[in-house]
């Protein structure tokens, strides 16, 4: 017991520090005066909170060209579809709701402010029973040999 020296301090175990902490600017400096090797690389698009990026330019978006403006339905669709509807008496809302839509989305149709969905108008011209899109526009649609006519 002679021998022991109550002096010296014996670390039987340290902590390795963590990666947060090796990342701290003092973390970094202090590497940098030891001579340590450092990458630092920064993430394309870290800290913002954007889920969709435009792939056009945006210069050209805010100059608003026509080739990255929305195509909208023509007005002749819109009159269409008013007047097939008008000519079974149903509102937007009784045409909306024979195809599963919002009446919005009809109101914006027949005003021409929607983007053309094909699968909307296709359900419009079954209902209406006019032909929205192609050459023949306008004509009457012949429903499919062999199935009954469901309105």
């Amino acid at each position: 017991m002679a021998d022991s020296d109550w002096d010296t301090v014996t670390v039987l175990r340290k902590k390795p520090q963590k990666t947060s902490q090796l990342k701290t600017e003092q973390a970094v400096n202090q590497a940098r005066r030891s001579g340590m090797a450092i990458e630092t690389s920064a993430k394309y698009g870290a800290a913002s909170n954007k889920q969709h990026s435009t792939s056009l330019n945006t210069a050209k978006l805010d100059r608003e060209t026509e080739e990255l403006r929305h195509e909208k339905v023509p007005a002749d669709v819109g009159r269409l579809i008013q007047q097939g509807r008008q000519a079974k008496k149903w509102t937007q809302k009784d045409l909306a709701t024979r195809i599963s839509e919002k009446p919005q989305v009809i109101q914006e149709y027949e005003q021409g402010k929607a983007v053309p969905n094909q699968s909307v108008l296709g359900k419009i011209e079954r209902a209406i029973g006019v032909r929205l899109r192609g050459k023949e526009k306008g004509q009457v649609l012949q429903p499919p040999v062999g199935k009954k006519k469901i309105y």
